[in-house]
Parts: C-alpha cells; structure tokens; sequence
C-alpha cells in the first residue's frame, strides 16, 4: 500500500488477516498522536496497535493487515479472537 493509503482508513473497518479471512478486530483510531499506526478492537484481545506498514488493502469497508508485520502479541491476540463464539449461536 503506498503512503498516503491510510488516509481511507476509518474507525469501525472491520480488519482482516491477509492469511486467513477470518474478520479480527475493528479499527477504533487512526494515526493516534499522529503514530503511524491504527488502533484495533480484537475480539476477545483488547486495543493493539498495529503499524501502517502492516497494512495490505483498504476496500469495502475493510482493512487487510500482513500478520507477518506485526507484533507478536497481535498474532496471539488474532489466533484467541473467536475463542468465546460458540458453533451455531
């Protein structure tokens, strides 16, 4: 994603993992104080923030986010997010 694509960025995207599909989390700011990051709501986490860089595509209302560019305790949050759904509720 070029520099300037943050700028399509809103709070209440929902965000994806460019492996997986699975829908995450949701954007809750962007670029806090000016950081070059977003703030992400994941299911069942909390706040994380995940940096710029990390982000693939910005479409529909949704934000892709390269796993592999982002902390560690990001990939933990994202692999616990749907630990609290239950099959067929």
């Amino acid at each position: 994603m070029d520099d300037g694509g943050w700028k399509e960025i809103e709070v209440g995207f929902q965000v994806f993992a460019s492996d997986g599909g699975e829908e995450f989390g949701a954007v809750r700011d962007v670029r806090p104080d000016g950081r070059p990051e977003i703030l992400v709501n994941v299911e069942n986490g909390g706040d994380f923030p995940i940096p710029l860089g990390a982000v693939q595509a910005v479409h529909y209302g949704k934000v892709v986010v390269d796993l592999h560019r982002v902390p560690q305790s990001v990939r933990r949050a994202f692999e616990h997010a749907h630990d609290r759904e239950r099959p067929g509720l």
